[in-house]
């Protein structure tokens, strides 16, 4: 049986493709984040009003409804469970050295006492799961996030991104899992992540421009995420401007 290869593999050298393409089509006032932004408006139209509409939420919503919550839960722990090696390593990339040893203790107890990762019996000794990506590892040393891509059927992304999960495939156990049991583990953690998006989905329909609110959610989730929560204040260098120049002009009036 051969590997499994993540659609998002061959969604980098798309990208990159339509990259050529876009250096030359792109108006002048484009998003620098966004330059394939006709492509990726096509893409998020097929992804939110079709793929989701009609595959995604419904198949979703029947394995929430009809699969009992234990069963679910220890599923999902398992396919989290093959993720801890690469947040090990992704963790000692980034010098974050305790979380990468909880990674580490969480894959070995979990693995064994948790029958494969159906128990998270980690969590009970205050080891909770910490997933670094790749991307996260890139972003720290200083790699930005690169053009915004929407995937078709899969969502918001970017190049940095999908460097990131092409490399976090090859990391073990993953690279040594055959073709069908990735195909299931990665079909669990995608039904779950569909059904929490419950609570954003109001949002998202309700939304001026719902393209333009998942890009920047997008954006500040990945922030939020490559600072451990904690990100940097950004200081607007014009706005600043115009507020100091607004508050001289307040003094001289005084």
């Amino acid at each position: 049986m051969p590997r499994f290869i993540s659609s998002r593999c061959f969604s980098i050298v798309a990208a990159f493709s339509l990259l050529l393409l876009a250096g030359c089509s792109s108006a002048p006032d484009a998003d620098p984040k966004d330059p394939l932004e006709p492509v990726n408006r096509a893409s998020w139209t097929f992804t939110w009003d079709y793929a989701d509409k009609y595959v995604l939420k419904p198949v979703s919503t029947a394995y929430v409804e009809y699969t009992p919550d234990f069963l679910r839960t220890g599923l999902h722990n398992m396919a989290l469970n093959l993720n801890e090696p690469s947040s090990f390593i992704n963790n000692l990339l980034q010098g974050k050295f305790g979380d990468a040893g909880r990674s580490a203790g969480r894959f070995v107890l979990n693995s064994t006492i948790g029958l494969l990762g159906f128990f998270d019996p980690a969590s009970d000794f205050g080891w909770s799961g910490s997933q670094e990506e790749f991307g996260e590892v890139l972003a720290v040393y200083g790699v930005g996030d690169g053009p915004y891509l929407v995937i078709p059927a899969l969502g918001p992304s970017s190049v940095r991104d999908e460097v990131g999960d092409f490399v976090d495939r090859y990391y073990w156990p993953l690279a040594v899992i055959d073709f069908w049991p990735n195909v299931v583990r990665s079909a669990i953690i995608g039904m779950e992540a569909r059904a929490a998006l419950g609570d954003q989905e109001q949002l998202i329909n309700d939304a001026v421009d719902p393209y333009e609110f998942v890009k920047n959610a997008y954006f500040q989730n990945m922030r939020y995420r490559v600072y451990d929560g904690n990100p940097p204040v950004e200081v607007n260098e014009d706005e600043e401007a115009e507020i100091d120049a607004y508050l001289d002009e307040l003094d001289d009036l005084d």
